[in-house]
């Protein structure tokens, strides 16, 4: 065989094909699920890895999913070995073996070319039911895996593209919902054409063509990020933050701690003296919290470096089996996606004076509510997640403001990740209130993100919610001189006139019918000093009711006329020049 001569257009005309795939993957997917944590929320990626479980890319619609499908791959290569067969379609969900969450169930697709393995086609998403102890798959109560979730370890529901009825029967006998096996039917059919679409590209160019180009690509993807990674001085950084009650233990507190070592081209993230696992429902898995760290990362280097195996070689990750962030067989760890938040900032504070140019102020931690029950005009059980009011705004950065209210931070944003007319008919619920939240902005140079103000009429009787998250005893920080955000906060009313307000790991059970559900979600952290933001910008923010006038003259140090209730120029520059003196 001779040697293939790297054709450097091929080259990006190969990462733009397996770009375009996996986004074609993810429309398919997006079209043709049911449940709304799929088709609206898009909480799920999509993938194609090469023959040795290798990332060729990605579409990650969710973030933190971004090292999700790779390491399950390579589970399933070493488990099947020679058994892989066209037409075979695999299930997984364990996260004792890779996976990063129980709902999140993935289905991978091997895919021959000219009978040789050439790759694997993927897709993974969260369903709305899994199985467990409670509807939905969240279970504040858990403190084993066996309380949150049926177990899927690597399992073929096809062989050789016949449909193994004993093992599917098996899985969604103990699954609540219809919807979750043709969720699961959509995930194989993403899979099937991103099999289709692979195949005929290898076809166009030959695989000896696609091998010795993908190995390139990798290399070029690799210098890329080691490129990115000089650009931060060498050294040790550290970071830390805290997340609060692990669902068994009142007032209990975890640290989460990041010692970061920066040489040269490699980048070590040491997370080995974070917090001991806890015996309660918050714990995450080792491929969460690499999710976590990666797409952290990635928020800090060029955006346009492609998403494939070469981008993580230089990374390397501690997160020994043990600790909060990577429990240990068979500890609950459903929680462990949402401990993104904690170590994003313990990343950003430790890397923020290395390159402040390049991290954001604190993002309003997720605070969720999950609601099941039947709906009494379908007759019929629904799950949903509030995506409405579960995230608030992002952290300022240098340069630029904050997103308001990010939602599942994802490619649908925050304000449309529920339809509103699609939620009073898929549950029994009412939406009366959805709005930002006036002064909810960290104040800073750059502004915080808005958070949200939700405001809920329940539907039916019987109701039972689920309440996960953080946020509700920090407020999350600002950066350089800017200020923190509100707190989160949930509220029940009930019609007997009865409030309460829920832990922030919590079931609550039996709600009756008219109760009104109150959510506050918190905005993102300012960054740099209030009273050198933009006199205009802030002008702006007045104008559209974004900052009362108090926050105004409270934190941004802006005078007004007494006459006129407009901004007072030179009276401002002098309260802002005395402010700094004092500083």
């Amino acid at each position: 065989m001779s040697k293939i001569k790297i054709d450097t257009i091929l080259l990006s005309i190969f990462q733009r094909a397996f770009k375009s795939i996996t986004d074609e993957m993810s429309i398919s997917l997006m079209k043709t699920t049911r449940s709304p944590i799929l088709c609206e929320a898009k909480d799920f990626v999509t993938g194609l890895y090469d023959a040795s479980g290798n990332m060729l890319e990605q579409t990650e619609n969710l973030p933190i999913l971004s090292f999700s499908l790779g390491p399950v791959c390579k589970v399933i290569l070493k488990q099947y070995e020679n058994e892989i067969y066209p037409g075979d379609v695999i299930i997984h969900n364990d996260v004792f073996s890779m996976g990063n969450q129980n709902n999140d169930v993935a289905i991978f697709k091997p895919i021959f070319v000219e009978e040789k393995l050439m790759g694997w086609s993927a897709a993974k998403g969260h369903q709305a039911d899994i199985g467990g102890a409670v509807q939905g798959g969240y279970n504040p109560n858990a403190t084993e895996v066996w309380q949150e979730a049926l177990r899927i370890p690597a399992i073929k529901i096809y062989e050789k593209g016949i449909l193994r009825k004993d093992v599917w029967n098996l899985i969604f006998a103990n699954i609540r919902l219809s919807m979750v096996p043709e969720d699961i039917k959509a995930q194989i059919g993403a899979c099937s054409l991103g099999e289709r679409r692979l195949i005929n590209f290898i076809n166009k160019y030959g695989i000896d063509s696609f091998e010795a180009h993908k190995k390139e690509l990798f290399n070029s993807t690799e210098r890329m990020m080691r490129a990115e990674i000089t650009s931060v001085p060498n050294g040790i950084y550290e970071g830390s933050s805290k997340v609060y009650y692990d669902g068994k233990h009142l007032g209990s507190v975890f640290e989460i701690k990041s010692r970061i070592t920066v040489n040269d081209e490699d980048i070590i993230f040491d997370f080995s003296k974070s917090s001991p696992q806890t015996n309660g429902f918050v714990n995450g898995t080792y491929t969460s919290s690499c999710s976590a760290i990666t797409l952290t990362f990635l928020q800090m280097v060029n955006p346009n470096i492609p998403h494939n195996e070469g981008m993580i070689k230089p990374l390397t990750y501690i997160v020994p089996e043990g600790i909060i962030l990577n429990a240990s067989y068979p500890k609950a760890t459903t929680f462990g996606n949402h401990l993104c938040p904690q170590i994003a900032d313990s990343i950003f504070k430790a890397l923020g004076p290395a390159m402040p140019h390049r991290v954001t102020a604190g993002w309003n931690h997720l605070l969720c509510s999950l609601f099941t029950g039947n709906h009494p005009l379908k007759g019929e059980k629904y799950v949903d997640i509030c995506f409405m009011g579960l995230k608030g705004g992002s952290g300022a950065l240098q340069g630029d403001d904050g997103y308001d209210h990010i939602g599942m931070i994802d490619a649908s944003g925050g304000l449309l990740d529920q339809d509103y007319e699609m939620y009073e008919q898929q549950t029994p619920h009412r939406i009366i209130k959805h709005e930002y939240i006036k002064d909810s902005g960290g104040a800073g140079t750059w502004r915080g993100g808005l958070g949200v103000e939700t405001i809920l009429k329940i539907g039916s009787d019987d109701t039972t919610m689920v309440v996960f998250g953080d946020g509700d005893v920090e407020e999350n920080y600002g950066l350089f001189g800017g200020k923190g955000s509100i707190l989160n906060s949930i509220e029940l009313l009930f019609p007997d006139g009865k409030t309460l307000k829920p832990l922030s790991k919590d079931l609550i059970e039996n709600i009756p019918a008219n109760t009104i559900y109150r959510q506050i979600a918190g905005g993102g952290g300012g960054f740099g000093l209030p009273q050198n933001r933009n006199i205009d910008s802030i002008a702006d923010d007045l104008r559209n009711e974004i900052v009362s006038k108090e926050k105004a003259m409270s934190d941004y140090k802006i005078a007004f006329s007494q006459n006129t209730n407009s901004i007072e120029l030179i009276k401002t520059a002098e309260l802002r020049a005395a402010s700094l003196e004092n500083k």
